[in-house]
């Protein structure tokens, strides 16, 4: 059996604040820390098909998994 470990916390150094606005289907709006204007996101390519987001509707933007891609190789 496996004994549990207790480990202190440390004080919260950072806290992100954000806002975000639906716009219309899969397209959003994010206020971000540090950015003056909002992020634009939504999907595109293999993604749109993948949702059935159909062409009429699409305004291409990048996901949040792209965000989430370049954070990580960042």
């Amino acid at each position: 059996m496996l004994k549990q470990r207790r480990f202190a916390v440390s004080e919260v150094v950072y806290r992100s604040y954000v806002r975000l606005e639906r716009v219309k289907g899969p397209i959003r709006k994010a206020w971000l820390p540090a950015e003056r204007d909002p992020v634009i996101f939504g999907v595109h390519g293999a993604v749109a098909e993948h949702y059935k987001v159909q062409p009429k509707v699409l305004e291409p933007h990048a996901t949040t998994l792209d965000y989430i891609v370049a954070a990580a190789a960042g």
